[in-house]
């Protein structure tokens, strides 16, 4: 039975590219058209994948492929999700499990909400994890969050750094202004800040890996005076500052505390202050988050309308002051951290298993594919508590250009 309910659940989604499916009772089936995209190749080898597909297909296809269970043919599992993800963003899901997706939905206030506590246990699920392991894929600067490729052929040193001077031009910095980072990460925003601009930083973060990491980098460069990091919800912050900077984590805060986050926010900025918070968005109304994702990726996490996000500012009497959208520079960097870390794949191994590394591998292909062709973005808010806090225009973003059109008139 199940083995037919889910033949017809990839006769409807399959459209684009082809992709052939092995069933359990050595069945094999073609769904889609080869010359319409590209083509692969799958084996069910549990009897029980058919009917945990149909049921929750992000959580059985992920976990298949990471306990062995579901074999991509060649290990291309780039084509595979290519056609999986496209096809779902194209035809979306057929009509027998739109109720299931339905009461997802509904339950999704519950799934998100993160008090302090909770909030605390979902960071250390994924970022106190061994500092070797983020060595062996990101930049020398730890930064994970988007890159910014001003040029397609920059490397991924120079888009994360061109990430944060843009970052940076957006703060409209002076020397000595007070700047809170929420979500430091390992540091490297807030040391650029107080390096090349003169800040005084505070960086606040709930992973104790990170704490640790982003004081020694602070004392080892000496900049322990301007810049210090504290083991800290962002809700128990307490003072003024000129600016606020947010990159990557608003992920995190989840739907029920968007209120609460921008309220914090407005109350913390100084009265013409500056704020930037920097988020992977959805290019679609309100949704979900992959149950995989959840389970072993990030708990708690979201990722945002750009409608829930509005909301929540204009209730907390804040004014966006620019709104900038990227699209496909997260799919860039994600494909810089696949190839590293499949360069270092034996030293992933060392320090975790097999199955530890499919599943991060899966992660890391399934979100670059996100991005690519399932509408998810970057959103970039500038925020002010008054409209004249930044230039009326964005010409002071890109001061080399201004110069030039001046000197040509």
């Amino acid at each position: 039975m199940w083995n037919n309910i889910l033949h017809r659940m990839l006769t409807h989604l399959i459209r684009q590219g082809e992709l052939r499916v092995t069933y359990p009772d050595g069945t094999q089936r073609i769904y889609g058209d080869a010359a319409s995209g590209s083509q692969a190749a799958i084996t069910l080898h549990d009897p029980s994948l058919p009917r945990r597909i149909v049921l929750s297909p992000d959580m059985a296809v992920g976990e298949g492929y990471m306990d062995g269970r579901l074999s991509v043919e060649d290990d291309d599992l780039h084509s595979f999700l290519g056609i999986a993800i496209s096809n779902v963003a194209m035809q979306g899901q057929p009509w027998f499990r739109r109720p299931l997706e339905v009461a997802r939905h509904l339950g999704r206030w519950a799934a998100q909400f993160n008090p302090a506590p909770r909030a605390r246990a979902n960071v250390a699920h994924h970022y106190d994890l061994s500092g070797k392991l983020y060595d062996l894929f990101l930049d020398a600067d730890r930064q994970y969050s988007c890159g910014y490729f001003t040029d397609p052929n920059m490397s991924l040193q120079d888009a994360q750094s061109a990430k944060k001077h843009h970052i940076a031009a957006k703060l409209l910095l002076q020397p000595g202004m007070r700047v809170l980072d929420i979500g430091c990460g390992w540091g490297g925003m807030g040391l650029t800040l107080a390096r090349d601009y003169g800040a005084q930083v505070l960086g606040v973060t709930l992973s104790s890996e990170q704490h640790r990491v982003a004081n020694e980098r602070a004392r080892a460069a000496g900049l322990a005076d301007r810049a210090q990091f504290e083991l800290m919800d962002y809700r128990a912050v307490e003072g003024q500052f000129d600016r606020i900077v947010s990159v990557g984590m608003f992920e995190h805060v989840g739907v029920p505390h968007y209120g609460a986050y921008f309220d914090k926010v407005r109350e913390r900025l100084a009265p013409r202050g500056i704020a930037l918070i920097h988020s992977i968005g959805r290019a679609r109304p309100p949704g979900t988050t992959s149950p995989w994702v959840t389970k072993y990726i990030f708990p708690g996490g979201y990722v945002p309308a750009l409608s829930e996000m509005t909301r929540a500012v204009e209730n907390a009497g804040l004014i966006p002051t620019d709104v900038e959208i990227w699209r496909l520079h997260y799919a860039e960097t994600l494909r810089h951290w696949h190839d590293r870390f499949m360069a270092n794949i034996d030293a992933a191994r060392d320090l975790y298993d097999e199955r530890f590394c499919r599943m991060w591998r899966y992660y890391l292909i399934a979100s670059e594919l996100t991005f690519r062709l399932n509408r998810q973005v970057v959103f970039q808010m500038q925020l002010s508590p008054v409209q004249d806090a930044v230039p009326l225009t964005r010409d002071y973003l890109y001061p080399d250009a201004q110069a030039g059109r001046q000197a040509a008139e």
